[in-house]
C-alpha cells in the first residue's frame, strides 16, 4: 500500500487456530509466528450511517443512549443514576526522535479513529424521562488530561488523569463541577503508550486501586520506562501513599469487584508480533502481590524469547491468568452483572468491551460479549451481545471500549469511533 509517497508491505501471515479456540482457562497457544514486517490489519473508521447502529444478539435490544460526544471511552454509574462519560483520547507524546515503528503505528492509529485532539471532559448524561435516552448532556468537568476511569466515594468524585488521580467535591444530582482538583497521587506517566489509566474504590472506602498500563510491547524501550507500569497500585487514602499491589500486568484496565468472591479483577491487553494467534487477552483475578508474567511470559509460564535478558526467578512464578479473551481483542470494558434485568443465567457474569484488533488476520473482537460465572469464577463459552461494528466493506462505524450497567440493569457500552452511547436490554 502506497501512502503518502512511502510504501508499506504488509505480513501474509494469518491465524491458523479458530478464535474460539483463543478463549477459556485453557486457550490454544500454539508456537509463535513472528514475522520481520508485523501483521497489520486495522478497520479504517467510518461514521455510522444515519439511522444504523450495532446488531444485539438474539434476546436482547439496542437502542442509542447518547450521541454526538467526541471520543467517549470509560463510563461510571452515580447514585441518583446518572451517568458520567469520559470523553478523551492520549496525550501529546513527549518528541522521542523519529522511529519508523512509531511513525507506522501513529498512521494506523489516525486510520483506526484514535490519535484524534482529547476533548479532556467528563460529562454527565441524564435520561429524566425513563425512555432510555439520555436527554442531559453537557460538559460536567473541564480541563482534565486525557481522563479515564472515575469513581464516587464520600462525596468525592475520583478521577484517574492520564498522569494522575485527582478528586472534586460532588453534590447528588449536579450537572456541573467548577472545584479546583485536589491531586491524590501521581501516576507514571511519560512515553503514554497506554496512557488509559483505571480506578476504583476498596469496599471499605479506605483505599483506591489503580492500573497502569505498560510503556511498550514488550520492553523494547528498556524496563527502567517500566519501573511501576504494568501494574495495578494500591492507594491509602489516608496517608497518600501508593504501593505495588500486582505487577505483570501489560494493559489492564476494566477494574471490578467480584460480586461472589470479593476480589478484584482486571481485563488486560496482552503483548503483539508473535502472530495472528497469540497472546490472547485475558481478565482474571489479582493478587495482592501477584506478578503476571509480562514482559518476560505469557498465559503463565510460555517464555518470550523476545525479552533479554530473561528473568527465570520471575517467570517461574508467574500466575496463570483465570479466563483467556481472544487474541488481539483489545479487551477494555468490564461489567459483573449484578441485576435482575437480564434473568437469572446473566446474574453474577461479566460484561466485556472489547475494542478490536490491529494485528491479527482475520480480524477480532468489534464486539460486546458475556461470560457466564458460577461461584464467582467463569464457568462457560462467551456469548456475543453487541455485534455489527464493521461495515459491510470492513470499516469500523465503533468500537466498543466501557460497559457499565445502569441503576435499572441495562448494559450501557461506550463507543469511542462511533462518538455514541449505546444501551442493551433484554428484547420484548
Amino acid at each position: 500500500m502506497a501512502t503518502g509517497g512511502a510504501l508499506f508491505l504488509f505480513s501474509r501471515e494469518q491465524a491458523t487456530v479458530p478464535i474460539e479456540q483463543g478463549y477459556g482457562p485453557d486457550p490454544i497457544l500454539p508456537e509463535p509466528n513472528p514475522t520481520l514486517i508485523p501483521t497489520v490489519n486495522i478497520a479504517t473508521a467510518a461514521q455510522w450511517p444515519e439511522g444504523s447502529m450495532p446488531i444485539a444478539a438474539s434476546g436482547f435490544a439496542v437502542n442509542e443512549f447518547a450521541g454526538g460526544l467526541d471520543h467517549p471511552r470509560w463510563l461510571h454509574v452515580l447514585p441518583n443514576g446518572d451517568v458520567l462519560v469520559a470523553e478523551s483520547d492520549a496525550p501529546p507524546k513527549p518528541d522521542q526522535g523519529f522511529s519508523l515503528r512509531g511513525w507506522v503505528m501513529d498512521l494506523f492509529e489516525r486510520q483506526a479513529g484514535a490519535k484524534v485532539p482529547s476533548a479532556n471532559r467528563i460529562s454527565p448524561l441524564r435520561d429524566q424521562d425513563g425512555d432510555g435516552v439520555a436527554e442531559i448532556t453537557q460538559p460536567f468537568l473541564t480541563g482534565l488530561n486525557s481522563p479515564f476511569g472515575m469513581t464516587l466515594l464520600d462525596g468525592k468524585l475520583y478521577v484517574a488523569n492520564a498522569d494522575a488521580i485527582v478528586a472534586f467535591p460532588y453534590q447528588e444530582g449536579a450537572t456541573e463541577i467548577t472545584a479546583a482538583a485536589e491531586k491524590i497521587v501521581d501516576l507514571p506517566a511519560g512515553r503514554n503508550h497506554h496512557w488509559t489509566k483505571d480506578v476504583i474504590a476498596s469496599r471499605d472506602g479506605a483505599k483506591l486501586y489503580a492500573t497502569v498500563g505498560s510503556n511498550s510491547n514488550v520492553g523494547e524501550n528498556g524496563m527502567d520506562e517500566e519501573v511501576n507500569r504494568a501494574a495495578v497500585h494500591e492507594i491509602d487514602l489516608a496517608t497518600r501513599q501508593m504501593r505495588l499491589f500486582a505487577s505483570g500486568l501489560r494493559n489492564p484496565n476494566g477494574l471490578s469487584w467480584n460480586p461472589v468472591t470479593g476480589e478484584l479483577w482486571v481485563v488486560v491487553n496482552e503483548r503483539d508480533e508473535l502472530g495472528s494467534d497469540l497472546v490472547p487477552d485475558y481478565m482474571t483475578s489479582v493478587r495482592d502481590g501477584g506478578f503476571y508474567g509480562w514482559p518476560y511470559s505469557y498465559f503463565g509460564q510460555h517464555v518470550d524469547e523476545r525479552v533479554e535478558p530473561q528473568k527465570p526467578e520471575l517467570v517461574a512464578k508467574a500466575i496463570k491468568p483465570d479466563y483467556a479473551l481472544g487474541p488481539h481483542t483489545a479487551s477494555l470494558g468490564l461489567a459483573f452483572n449484578q441485576g435482575d434485568l437480564f434473568g437469572a443465567a446473566f446474574k453474577n457474569g461479566a460484561f466485556v468491551g472489547q475494542h478490536g484488533s490491529w494485528n491479527r488476520k482475520p480480524r477480532s473482537g468489534y464486539k460486546v460479549i458475556f461470560l457466564p460465572f458460577t461461584a464467582g469464577k467463569p464457568s462457560g463459552p462467551p456469548q456475543d451481545v453487541l455485534a455489527g461494528f464493521l461495515s459491510p466493506d470492513d470499516k469500523a462505524y465503533g468500537r466498543p471500549v466501557g460497559v457499565v450497567v445502569d441503576r435499572k440493569g441495562a448494559l450501557l457500552v461506550a463507543d469511542d469511533v462511533g462518538n455514541k452511547i449505546w444501551r442493551v436490554v433484554p428484547a420484548r
